[in-house]
């Protein structure tokens, strides 16, 4: 299980532009490969919608070694309600808390040296106000479960994550691949976890061999399988095959294959230039505000 690596969380953006600024003048992200799509994704990597879209990774280094976010954008869907599954993103980074003060960005002091704030959209994230670690600042994602011995039997016994930490206070358990990822916090919330509209997705790269195992298990176990194995084609790039699995409590868990991932996944010195270029085109804004409408809510 050493060879699966975390990669990425799929965050549904309404406000591309405000959610740029966030991500790369507070965080102090960088944006390392931008991509629009005419039609919706066939493993509905941009959730329940069929018509024009734009991804854009945004992490603190290459895909390659880094936890990165990837940002969905729906071309005329304006916003997404918020559930109880995603609890928060904690990253470790004292510019990212300076940047967030000097720009007016809300910060509320929740812990010793710790700081929550939102991205647009309202998604929560936490700063430690500590200097960046060597490797990558992004120490965690938290999801919230239902009923955590049930969770983490199923991370832990059939996807092959190891326990690191549990709180039995906070009702938590951490978990990873590895000691040098970015880790799984489960967080037991004592009732049905919502997933809203805004519902993500965290991704996984393992060997492609293991792929038709994954998916094998899954329906041996009588598991979720949202997205049999597929191939995913990014027009001018590689194609990934990827398996779309829900957890217990329907968190959405992609798999891909790590090979073609790693091609597909290399940084684009244009990508900066490339989601400037399409948030300067995109006059959707402009569109509903001409015609007295708003875009749509989902």
């Amino acid at each position: 299980m050493a060879l699966r690596r975390a990669l990425h969380f799929v965050f549904k953006v309404g406000d591309r532009t405000k959610t740029a600024t966030f991500y790369r003048d507070v965080l102090g992200m960088k944006v390392l490969r931008h991509e629009e799509f005419e039609e919706g994704c066939k493993a509905t990597c941009n959730g329940p919608y069929d018509g024009k879209w734009s991804k854009t990774m945004v992490g603190f280094g290459p895909e390659e070694d880094h936890f990165v976010a990837e940002l969905t954008y729906n071309y005329g869907v304006g916003e997404y309600q918020l559930g109880t599954d995603f609890l928060g993103l904690t990253v470790q980074s004292s510019q990212a808390v300076s940047n967030a003060k000097r720009l007016g960005w809300p910060l509320t002091e929740v812990g010793e040296a710790l700081y929550l704030t939102q991205a647009p959209g309202g998604y929560h994230f936490y700063l430690l106000d500590k200097e960046q670690p060597p490797n990558d600042p992004v120490l965690k994602v938290c999801l919230g479960v239902s009923d955590l011995q049930r969770s983490t039997h199923y991370w832990t016994t059939l996807l092959g994550m190891k326990v690191m930490d549990k709180n039995e206070e906070k009702k938590t358990v951490l978990m990873g691949f590895a000691d040098t990822q970015c880790k799984l916090e489960l967080r037991d919330i004592s009732g049905t976890v919502d997933h809203g509209t805004a519902f993500g997705r965290i991704a996984f790269s393992c060997p492609r061999e293991q792929l038709p195992d994954i998916e094998a298990l899954m329906k041996k176990e009588n598991q979720k399988i949202l997205t049999p194995l597929v191939s995913l084609d990014t027009p001018g790039k590689a194609t990934v095959e990827v398996v779309i699995l829900a957890d217990p409590d329907s968190h959405e868990i992609c798999f891909v294959g790590d090979e073609a991932f790693r091609q597909l996944s290399t940084v684009d010195p244009k990508g900066n230039d490339l989601l400037d270029k399409a948030m300067a085109e995109d006059k959707s804004d402009e569109w509903f505000a001409k015609h007295n409408r708003q875009k749509a809510a989902a």
